[in-house]
């Protein structure tokens, strides 16, 4: 019965390397997509965001009351009239995501994680900084050249805590824009 420990050893070996394996050329690739979100929000860039969707992708909203929209154009244009409401009251967004799971099928990806934004009101309003979270599945498709746009995008809201609580997991996208409000309080 010495061989269920060697087995288990390996197992656990196995499993270790592949939580430590280097990212891929896609992986790579895939992961640009959440640092493209991130400098978009920062510049208020709608345009940037049309840079990561095909051209007939989807976007399913968060809430119940909005329709799924269907094309680049589209999604484009709801990051656009978002940005305005930003810019319109001197405000800025910060955007991140830390990636739990991807499931690969052929040339196309699945991402599940979570994602955080951050809205800092004008200065001269007094108001404090707020946040808000969500989760999110992603379905990216590899294109002929390589790149890798979304093909389906869709969240929820959720707690922040879910964003703070993730750990990173191999090669999937972990940011670390933000840092949890329990690290930032302590001396």
């Amino acid at each position: 019965m010495r061989i269920f420990p060697i087995l288990l050893s390996l197992m656990l070996s196995f499993a270790v390397l592949a939580n430590n394996a280097p990212q891929t050329k896609d992986d790579i690739a895939i992961n640009k997509t959440y640092d493209l979100f991130s400098e978009a929000f920062d510049k208020l860039n709608a345009a940037l965001i049309g840079e990561a969707y095909t051209e007939s992708a989807c976007y399913i909203p968060e809430r119940h009351d909005k329709e799924i929209i269907r094309g680049r154009d589209a999604i484009v244009s709801v990051y656009e009239k978002f940005f305005g409401k930003i810019r319109s009251k001197n405000a800025r967004i910060e955007v991140d995501f830390r990636v739990i799971d991807r499931s690969r099928a052929g040339d196309s990806v699945t991402d599940v994680g979570y994602y955080l934004i951050r809205f800092h009101p004008a200065s001269d309003t007094g108001e404090p900084v707020s946040e808000y979270a969500g989760k999110f599945v992603t379905v990216s498709r590899k294109q002929a050249d390589g790149n890798w746009l979304l093909s389906i995008d869709s969240s929820n809201r959720s707690e922040p805590r879910f964003y703070y609580q993730t750990q990173p997991v191999g090669e999937l996208y972990f940011g670390q824009r933000f840092i949890s409000p329990d690290v930032a309080k302590k001396p």
